[in-house]
């Protein structure tokens, strides 16, 4: 049956434009980049783009924010890539598989999605670049599917769980992309 299934695929592939699968998914290419596209909340004109790609050293995260206030604003990953609220709430709480508590990018005990924060200037506009070492696309700690969710306020890297970061002024979906 597995077998039928797997040319009955094959044989609508062209349709769909699809090429080639694996047909064991531990056989299937491992994902080396991913993307988020920003997408404002309710009343908010924040957006952007965020790309994650996969080095020696973690994962470098780049890209950029625009619309904002001027100052530092809460950016982290949140468990569910769902942006069907208006408020971003749909987006559930931060990405935090191993049960850690809240805290900045740098301390050795912190959510997984915790990010800490970005810092726009007057434009508005605030760059994102750095490379996290606790991020994956495999496994339970894998950040794909998940959320990108950028806050009103700045995270003060202490407040449990969250950062006292306020709302959600964008949010958006970590997808697999092609890469550059």
């Amino acid at each position: 049956m597995k077998n039928l299934i797997a040319l009955a695929a094959l044989s609508l592939a062209p349709f769909f434009g699809a090429t080639t699968f694996a047909e064991d998914p531990k056989d299937a290419p491992k994902p080396t980049s991913a993307i988020t596209v920003l997408l404002p909340t309710e009343g908010s004109k924040v957006g952007g783009t965020i790309t994650f790609t996969k080095t020696d050293g973690g994962i470098h995260v780049e890209g950029q924010v625009t619309g904002l206030t001027e100052g530092k604003h809460g950016f982290h990953i949140h468990e569910f890539g769902d942006t069907t609220s208006t408020d971003g709430k749909s987006a559930g709480g931060h990405f935090n598989p191993t049960g850690e508590k809240h805290g900045g990018p740098t301390a050795e005990h912190r959510h997984e999605g915790d990010f800490g924060n970005i810092e726009a200037g007057s434009d508005g506009v605030a760059k994102v670049n750095f490379t996290d070492k606790h991020l994956t696309f495999e496994g339970d700690k894998s950040i794909l599917g998940r959320g990108v969710v950028i806050h009103a306020k700045a995270d003060d890297l202490t407040t449990q769980p969250t950062g006292d970061a306020g709302g959600r002024v964008a949010v958006g979906v970590i997808g697999v992309s092609k890469g550059k």
